[in-house]
């Protein structure tokens, strides 16, 4: 089976920049995208063969999440089931008879760390639902998860150590959640690549310098570990500041 997930941010401008011909060549079973920055009926998605399920943020133009897959799930969910967490359309959960399938953009602590309280209130609330799902059956999550959980996962990590995405308070969430039964599926295959990153800054020209972050993720539960047969970061791939990543189950 083969998935891909893209923080798109805007979903509107990136079909501009060649989004439908990368889906189309991407072949993938199931399609994450986060950062919709839509409402559904904004623009024509064209995908054919393929069930669409989109959670829009209540705020026009922000956040967002949407699936693009083969497979009808047997069931779909939309955000948390808590009501202080699930007006941003951060999250979209399918049900098939292997595994959950959950989408997630998970918020940003901004700059200043002004939104870092609320983040490690989600973090908690998310890690919680996903450990009920699993208790169910295997899980797999992806999407822009907005930390960097290693050095390694980002390419200036000293200078970085008090912004968000790189924070101690984020980067042990991260930890949490994979020591609670999750494997990091790129790290799983490539546990020492260097210079592996998904999203890169507009300035500066970080991503012509490759001065990136690995931010993008797909974590499966402990169950589905030995399926991992590939995990890619297709970083080639324009039309945003973030590039799709791929996992590929046995």
């Amino acid at each position: 089976m083969r998935l891909i997930s893209w923080n798109v941010n805007g979903l509107r401008a990136c079909l501009g920049k060649g989004f439908l011909d990368y889906f189309k060549e991407s072949k993938a079973d199931i399609f994450c995208i986060q950062e919709t920055k839509m409402q559904k009926e904004q623009a024509e998605v064209d995908t054919p063969g393929y069930f669409q399920y989109w959670n829009s943020a209540e705020k026009k133009g922000y956040s967002g999440t949407a699936v693009f897959t083969k497979e009808e799930p047997l069931d779909v969910t939309y955000g948390l089931g808590l009501p202080e967490h699930d007006t941003e359309g951060r999250v979209i959960t399918c049900r098939f008879p292997e595994f959950f399938l959950v989408n997630v953009y998970t918020p940003n602590s901004q700059r200043g760390l002004t939104r870092l309280p609320y983040r490690m209130e989600w973090e908690d609330a998310f890690r919680d639902y996903l450990l009920r799902l699993k208790e169910q059956q295997p899980v797999v999550v992806c999407g822009d998860m907005n930390v960097a959980h290693k050095e390694i996962d980002l390419k200036n990590p000293r200078t970085n150590v008090k912004n968000a995405g790189f924070t101690p308070e984020e980067r042990q969430k991260m930890t949490e959640l994979l020591e609670s039964g999750f494997v990091d599926s790129f790290r799983f295959l490539h546990p020492d690549v260097v210079g592996a990153y998904s999203w890169w800054s507009y300035m500066f020209n970080a991503r012509q310098n490759n001065a990136g972050w690995r931010i993008d993720y797909f974590l499966t539960s402990e169950e589905l570990k030995d399926r991992i047969e590939t995990a890619e970061i297709h970083s080639q791939v324009l039309g945003s500041d973030h590039c799709p990543v791929l996992l590929e189950l046995a």
